[in-house]
């Protein structure tokens, strides 16, 4: 088997490669139609927790005289062909059966394969139940900067240069860049003249500026929400009040809206922030919000700042968007009967972290989850009824594939609890509209 290079140790030494588990997600059998296994991202996730590096890939099953099953490579290249191989079948627990390629001859291989065996085995089998929350996944700002960034890759080629992530979620970031899409951090990384598309996110004035005086082809895949939130920053600081902007610092959405009235705009991220707050004129204070706040804790806030500046305005609308809103009392509506929630979305992500949040403050314990590899099989020790919910900038399918998953693991029975249904849909900017 070709290895990569190993790493150079701090003693000049070099340490030696991860083990390499092929994890199968199908079984070619001789004599038989071949058989799925669900359950592979599961058990090849835990694998890469367990320090070896795991290869998705079928495996070739025959009988040998005895009756024991051997196992070798099908559809793996040469170069990825493995240590240890397990099998996380489609009928556990005897589905979940593990196989060793190569034995003793790699020890850490085989022993991170059967450990992370092990433990899918400790939780598998149990009849279990997805309390579906909906709405879920793509919102219409998400949707509407994904395809602006689609449109213009197919109608101006790559590439087409991204500032910073169109959404925050790592497979629509890879997905996009796998077709030609690049991401970058700052205006300096773009050559004069190229195409950029700003983030859903928004940006400051200065950015645009930046942009302006480099020659710059701007798309702008401003969630129209957001661009609302702006708009309001400029005319609440128009009419000289100080605006208090309730968000989390650092984040790309604050950044940009602080710095349309940066003179007259300060940030407050709690209720304590908000308690001690000096400003120039208590009788002139106005109040935003990041759009993908937790509605009851940024009302926290507000009942703060007004008990604190009795005059306080607001905009006439809420700020915190539809979309987070309606995935926060859907997760609601199912987070008090589940045993475990499970919310589909990147570390970076907002709205997915206050979803997290939500859930554990209404008793139950969740976690954020980038994809079903990072499922660890101790949280479903004892679970009977998982709540699965995404956020707004993760693709749905990330949800269908947990809920496959987990069927993997044994009967599995889906109820999906929709609180409404959404129907919005922003149009694209001019210049990416189709013709």
């Amino acid at each position: 088997m070709t290895q990569t290079a190993a790493p150079t140790t701090g003693s000049g030494g070099t340490a030696p490669a991860p083990a390499t588990v092929l994890v199968a997600d199908r079984l070619v059998r001789a004599h038989a139609p071949d058989l799925s296994c669900p359950a592979a991202d599961l058990v090849a996730g835990e694998v890469g927790r367990r320090g070896a590096r795991p290869v998705r890939g079928a495996l070739r099953m025959s009988a040998e005289p005895a009756g024991a099953a051997a196992a070798t490579p099908a559809d793996v290249p040469e170069h990825a062909r493995g240590h240890a191989a397990v099998i996380p079948g489609s009928d556990p627990p005897a589905g979940l059966g593990a196989a060793g390629l190569s034995g003793a001859e790699h020890p850490a291989g085989d022993r991170a394969a059967r450990e992370a065996l092990d433990a899918w085995l400790a939780v598998a089998g149990v009849p279990r139940s997805v309390l579906l929350a909906a709405p879920r996944s793509f919102c219409a700002g998400v949707e509407r900067a994904i395809e602006i960034v689609e449109q213009a890759l197919e109608q101006r080629g790559s590439p087409v240069y991204v500032r910073k992530q169109i959404v925050h979620n790592t497979h629509v970031v890879a997905d996009l860049e796998s077709r030609g899409a690049v991401f970058v951090d700052d205006l300096d990384a773009v050559p004069e003249g190229a195409t950029v598309v700003f983030s859903a996110h928004g940006v400051s004035p200065q950015v645009h500026s930046q942009a302006a005086e480099r020659g710059l082809s701007v798309i702008d895949a401003t969630c129209p929400l957001v661009t609302k939130v702006h708009t309001e920053a400029r005319r609440f600081a128009s009419r000289g009040d100080t605006v208090v902007l309730i968000g989390h610092a650092g984040h790309e959405e604050v950044e940009g809206t602080l710095g349309e009235a940066p003179g007259r705009t300060v940030l407050v991220e709690t209720p304590e922030d908000a308690a001690s707050l000096e400003v120039e004129d208590p009788e002139r204070v106005s109040y935003l919000t990041q759009t993908t706040l937790a509605v009851d804790e940024a009302a926290e806030v507000v009942d703060a700042l007004r008990a604190r500046f009795p005059a306080l305005r607001g905009p006439s609308s809420d700020d915190i968007c539809y979309a987070t809103t309606n995935r926060q009392d859907a997760l609601s509506a199912i987070a008090e009967e589940a045993d475990l929630v499970l919310v589909m979305g990147s570390d970076n992500s907002s709205n997915s972290r206050r979803l997290v949040e939500l859930a554990r403050r209404r008793g139950t314990g969740a976690h954020l989850v980038d994809d079903t590899g990072d499922i660890r099989p101790e949280w479903l020790a004892g679970v009977r009824t998982v709540g699965l919910t995404a956020g707004a900038s993760a693709p749905p399918g990330l949800v269908d594939a947990v809920i496959t998953a987990l069927r993997g693991l044994g009967p599995l029975t889906v109820r999906e609890y929709e609180i409404t249904r959404e129907t919005i849909h922003f149009t694209l900017p001019p210049q990416v509209r189709p013709s």
